[in-house]
């Protein structure tokens, strides 16, 4: 029997229980310390819930699988168990944590009031540039290795190789997960745009790359009720180095579903 996520995943929640609930979703190769700093922006007015995807840090001894069908499943699992809220006024997904949320809401719609995505790759679209030829090959390579090898590319080498021994072994461990919810990703959409009915908002960052902020226009022109909203100044890291911008456009979206000025 599949374990339960509610047990077993690896969550922290902050703010006052008796305000509205929103949960933060990270990308692939990362974990829910890299939403501290947009946590913390949020819980003055939220109670903010983030946790670490199957495969991940201290989930990483949850799973297989990986792909984002088993991860809806994890974050649905994560809302019912709320004591004080059946449901959540918004889920933000991260890059990959943006498909998540998107596959959460067109599956599980009365656990969601909103969706909002930083930068969500969509790999299935014509034009789409951001699956290089590095990642496709890293399905027949070691998942150490291409662990690695995405961590390399993603914070530098200099970075990398500034990790502790055991903090570069924790990522390498993880290389399982990259691969199979990369290629997950790649066999087509995880979620059914006629499904998906809550307000929608798409977010990319200025200074970041072209085929991102192409995703999140492609994706407004896709979905009814989404919007788009450029984060000044900012890359695909955005929610980690422009947290404070992140959260002001996201506590509007709750607020009154607009979030966007373009």
């Amino acid at each position: 029997m599949r374990p339960t996520a509610a047990e077993h995943i690896w969550s922290k929640s902050a703010g006052d229980p008796a305000h509205p609930l929103v949960i933060l979703v990270h990308g692939t190769m990362d974990r829910s310390a890299g939403m501290i700093r947009l946590s913390r922006c949020l819980d003055h007015e939220f109670r903010v819930l983030r946790y670490d995807r199957r495969g991940y840090a201290k989930s990483r001894g949850l799973g297989p699988p990986y792909q984002v069908s088993d991860q809806v499943d994890d974050l649905a699992e994560l809302i019912s168990a709320e004591p004080r809220h059946q449901r959540a006024a918004l889920v933000f997904g991260h890059s990959f944590g943006g498909n998540v949320a998107l596959a959460l809401a067109g599956r599980h719609p009365d656990l969601v009031d909103k969706v909002a995505v930083y930068e969500a790759p969509l790999p299935w679209i014509d034009g789409w540039r951001g699956r290089s030829g590095r990642d496709r090959s890293s399905r027949s390579v070691d998942p150490g290795d291409a662990a690695e090898a995405f961590m390399r590319r993603l914070i530098g080498a200099s970075a990398w190789e500034s990790l502790s021994e055991s903090k570069r072994a924790d990522r390498r461990a993880e290389g399982s997960a990259m691969i199979a919810e990369l290629a997950d990703l790649s066999s087509g959409p995880p979620w059914s745009r006629e499904r998906i009915q809550a307000p929608i908002l798409a977010m990319y960052g200025s200074a970041g790359r072209l085929y991102h902020q192409e995703a999140m226009q492609h994706l407004t022109g896709m979905l009814d009720n989404c919007c788009s909203v450029s984060i000044q100044d900012a890359t695909h890291a955005g929610p980690h180095s422009h947290a404070n911008l992140v959260a002001d456009r996201l506590a509007a979206f709750v607020g009154d579903s607009r979030g966007s000025d373009e």
